[in-house]
C-alpha cells in the first residue's frame, strides 16, 4: 500500500512539496507534451515519489492507480519519455512534463493517447 507524502515527509525539496496540491490520494496530474512540437500526448498521476524520480533520473515515472504500484514509461513497451523540463502551474496542482517521446506515448500503440481517444466534434470558437 502507497503512503501518502506530506510535505515533511516527501523526498521533494520543501519548496516543491509544499507548492502541490496533491488530490486525496496524494496525487497530481501530469500531462506529458512532446518538447520540440508541443504535441500532447498524454496524462498521467504522480505522487511525490514520481515526481522525484522523474526530476532525478531523466526518465518519466508514474503511479498507476489502477495497478497501484509505479511504472517507468518504456521499461516494458521500449517507448521511452526522456525527460526534457518539468513545469508546475500556478496553482500546484498540475505538473507539465516535456519529454522527448520514443515510439507510441499511448498504451494503445497510438502515438498520443488523444489520437487513441478521438475528437468529440465541439463547436468552433470564434475570438472576438
Amino acid at each position: 500500500m502507497r503512503r501518502v507524502s506530506t510535505p515533511s515527509s516527501s523526498p521533494l525539496p520543501e519548496q516543491l512539496a509544499t507548492r502541490l496540491r496533491r488530490d486525496a490520494a496524494g496525487l497530481v496530474a501530469a500531462i506529458v507534451q512532446q518538447h520540440d512540437t508541443g504535441e500532447v500526448l498524454m496524462l498521467g498521476w504522480m505522487d511525490d515519489e514520481a515526481v522525484h524520480r522523474t526530476l532525478t533520473s531523466g526518465r518519466v515515472t508514474f503511479w498507476s492507480r489502477s495497478r497501484e504500484e509505479y511504472w517507468r514509461k518504456g521499461d516494458t513497451s521500449g517507448h521511452v519519455q526522456h525527460v526534457r523540463s518539468v513545469a508546475v502551474d500556478c496553482d500546484g496542482d498540475a505538473l507539465l512534463v516535456r519529454v522527448d517521446q520514443v515510439g507510441a506515448a499511448c498504451h494503445t500503440g497510438e502515438r498520443t493517447c488523444f489520437d487513441a481517444g478521438g475528437d468529440l466534434g465541439a463547436v468552433v470558437g470564434e475570438p472576438r
